[in-house]
């Protein structure tokens, strides 16, 4: 395609998204758009260094349906940092791997981007050792930790390495869950056998989230035949989940036991060292120039447990800094952070609350009954409460996710996961609720210290 051509086209496009975002978002995070190639079906853009991330991730779908409606239903969209060439890592040419439907690797998600710490050191050792050798050192690996502690980082990790340095290994990349749906798939009319031979014949293969496997007897019987069929073909087993084997109470034991056969290695969350060189990695492969170190330390002491929303905080206060037109300074981070990730209270509460204040002192809250909370029901106005109790619990009770599902009516460890990512996504999307749910906990610390200084007299 011409120049004037793949200009007059970016023009079209850029029509489309100013219409479907506005002409002020799109003045203030699309204008600077340059269009830094279009070669078919694949549209290469430049965007600055300071707010590519944010761009890729608040308009990423808008910027696709965009190029689509103009190029066609096949265009895909890559936004680089400007002055960037779009090529492979080494300008190396390597063979497609192949992935599960839906499934793709993360460019970001290498073992060069991994930062180490304390925590994961162990995993990542032997996930490179896997990466280099795989099917004769750990096998399977079993890497565990909480969510957000750098366990899919290091299954598209190695993905990553064994597709560029494997000589042509066939790599089978999948989440726990995509593999049970597209396991129901085939046997309500799909190809049965086609299923077998895309997770059986390949030479290695990673599975994602594996507790989700929980419960489902046809899958978990499926997963068990597949885990055998690999390991007698010699393939590399890796797997990640949420808890070790044998805390994996509602799957059969025979697949524990499997899972259990190889290495086990955990990732616990990271200390501050660990969040601030995860910050500063996340900053230098954005090209962000953050002048003042404190930024990178207020973020990292205000966000503790999830990498996720560590990387996340980052970009909105990088995102705060552009639209605002202001330098990224520590005021500014602590500004943003605030209604998100407040500072930790100083008042003398009680390190940690019982679950059952917590049902209590929530079901008060939002005008339900404690009942309720532990029912079955999914209406929306005890849907919400039970969530947030959970959520709160996870925080505050010390108490494991098993103890506290169990504590909502003999609910699974899996549903108490779902709640709290419910809660986190919610917190994302509306600052004022992150705000709100700190003022209940520490209404809940201030009730349970009133009480305790009760009992005491």
């Amino acid at each position: 395609m011409t120049t004037a051509s793949s200009e007059h086209t970016w023009k079209q496009i850029s029509d489309e998204l100013k219409s479907a975002v506005g002409p002020s978002l799109f003045d203030v995070w699309l204008a600077p758009l340059r269009l830094a190639g279009l070669n078919g079906n694949q549209l290469v853009l430049e965007a600055p260094a300071a707010s590519r991330a944010w761009i890729e991730e608040r308009f990423g779908q808008v910027l696709k349906s965009s190029a689509q409606s103009v190029i066609g239903a096949e265009a895909e969209v890559h936004v680089a940092v400007a002055g960037e060439s779009a090529q492979p890592r080494n300008g190396a040419t390597v063979a497609a791997p192949q992935f599960e439907q839906g499934s793709s690797l993360n460019p970001k998600y290498c073992f060069e981007q991994f930062v180490i710490g304390s925590g994961n050191r162990f995993a990542h050792g032997a996930a490179l050792a896997v990466a280099e050798n795989p099917g004769t050192a750990y096998n399977p690996l079993f890497i565990c930790g909480p969510p957000g502690v750098g366990k899919t980082h290091l299954l598209h990790s190695i993905a990553d390495y064994a597709t560029r340095h494997g000589n042509g290994v066939r790599v089978q990349l999948t989440g726990a869950e995509s593999f049970a749906n597209e396991f129901i798939g085939a046997l309500r009319g799909g190809d049965i056998n086609a299923f077998k031979a895309r997770h059986r014949e390949a030479d290695l293969v990673l599975v994602d989230d594996v507790q989700f496997l929980m419960a489902k007897a046809k899958t978990e019987e499926e997963f068990f035949h597949t885990f055998n069929a690999l390991r007698e073909s010699g393939a590399q087993i890796v797997l990640t989940c949420d808890r070790p084997p044998r805390d994996l109470d509602r799957l059969e034991e025979r697949l524990r036991d499997r899972f259990d056969s190889g290495l086990v290695a955990d990732i616990s969350a990271p200390d501050l060292a660990t969040r601030v060189a995860v910050l500063r990695a996340r900053a230098q492969l954005d090209q962000l120039v953050i002048e003042e170190d404190s930024v990178l330390n207020l973020i990292a002491t205000r966000v503790e447990r999830n990498l996720r929303a560590l990387e996340g905080a980052l970009i909105r206060v990088v995102a705060f800094a552009s639209l605002s037109g202001r330098a990224i300074t520590e005021a500014l981070a602590e500004e943003v952070l605030d209604g998100l990730f407040p500072q930790q209270r100083s008042e003398p509460w009680p390190k940690k609350l019982s679950v059952e204040e917590i049902r209590e002192q929530v079901a008060i809250y939002y005008s339900v009954s404690v009942t309720d909370l532990c029912s079955n029901s999914r209406v929306a106005a005890i849907l919400w409460p039970r969530q947030v109790a959970i959520y709160i619990a996870r925080e505050h009770s010390g108490a494991s996710l098993a103890t506290i599902a169990a504590a909502f009516g003999g609910r699974n460890h899996t549903t108490a996961i779902n709640a709290c990512r419910k809660v986190e996504q919610r917190i994302e999307d509306e600052s004022d609720l992150a705000t709100e749910l700190r003022q209940l906990s520490d209404q809940m610390f201030k009730t349970s210290a009133g009480n305790s200084s009760d009992r005491a007299q």
